[in-house]
């Protein structure tokens, strides 16, 4: 009896962390990637288990570099991405002739945020972002930015280097893609972030905003005035584009030869299907009509 208890919580625990890495049998089908992306990916893939109990599909977050490594690798079907993938991975897949097709599946906009009890931070320009964060920055305590805040060190939370969301941030606030100061902690799992921030008067945090929405009453949104005013990530400020710059397309990738198999080809369906209302639960913002028509003609393809 013993035994058996311990097999069951054995194989639990391999099912949460998605098998990654290992390759996919028959029947199976195997998805890492960008944290971001996550969020939907685990909501699709509880209801795909509803109505496909024949087919395991496991998932992992190991941010959208390390995802894109096991997808050249050949280790997973499916990689997220809150990216466009990189040229360098382009060619990395011609090398090991990995043919693919890019599907947008929701909109984010990055959250900026900072302990709940911080009655002295409501805003920041994106100038000030960039000065926080840029290597070798100069900025150490909350005074540093606004004479009347107070003389605390900043405690800085974010992203890793293999998170696409480090990616977006670095090149649209440093100016740079990958430029960061090192003193800060990081991580591909936002919840670590999030833990972070809630828990650390001086914090401030960034990652995507669905992190955020699931911890509303734990974390403090900050709103950003990217050159005409402030304005808040919200489903409204992510569509119209007035959340600038920090409002982004999210990824799947998909390998083509795994589309030839009818589980993958069904479940990427069932995706493609059902993204738009978990976005929306999640805190995400539907793709467009006109992306949800290029991913058709795609997918066709």
């Amino acid at each position: 009896m013993e035994r058996n208890r311990f097999a069951v919580l054995v194989f639990g625990t391999l099912s949460m962390v998605g098998l990654v890495g290992c390759g996919s049998s028959e029947n199976s089908i195997s998805i890492d990637g960008s944290s971001t992306v996550y969020p939907v990916t685990e909501a699709v893939v509880e209801e795909f288990d509803k109505t496909q109990p024949g087919v395991r599909v496991t998932a992992g977050s190991s941010g959208t570099g390390g995802g894109m490594k096991k997808f050249i690798a050949g280790d997973i079907e499916i990689c997220g991405a809150s990216r466009p993938i990189k040229e360098k991975e382009i060619e990395a897949c011609k090398e090991k002739k990995v043919e693919y097709i890019e599907l947008e599946v929701a909109f984010d906009g990055l959250a900026v945020v900072v302990n709940p009890k911080n009655d002295w931070c409501n805003e920041l320009t994106v100038a000030q972002l960039k000065e926080i964060w840029r290597p070798e920055s100069g900025v150490k305590n909350w005074k540093d930015i606004n004479p009347a805040w107070p003389d605390e060190e900043i405690l800085l939370y974010g992203p890793g280097t293999d998170s696409g969301t480090f990616d977006y941030f670095t090149e649209e606030i440093v100016g740079e893609e990958g430029a960061i100061r090192d003193d800060y902690t990081a991580s591909e799992d936002d919840n670590m972030l999030v833990t972070g921030v809630k828990e650390d008067l001086y914090a401030l945090g960034y990652f995507g905003y669905a992190y955020y929405s699931q911890n509303r009453d734990a974390l403090k949104l900050i709103a950003v005035d990217g050159g005409a005013g402030a304005v808040q990530p919200t489903m409204e400020t992510v569509r119209d584009g007035t959340y600038q710059p920090l409002s982004r397309p999210l990824f799947i990738y998909v390998r083509r030869s795994a589309l030839a198999r009818p589980e993958v080809s069904k479940f990427v369906r069932f995706y493609l299907d059902n993204a738009a209302q978990m976005a929306k639960e999640i805190g995400y913002v539907p793709i467009s009509e006109e992306a949800a028509k290029k991913n058709e003609e795609t997918l066709k393809g």
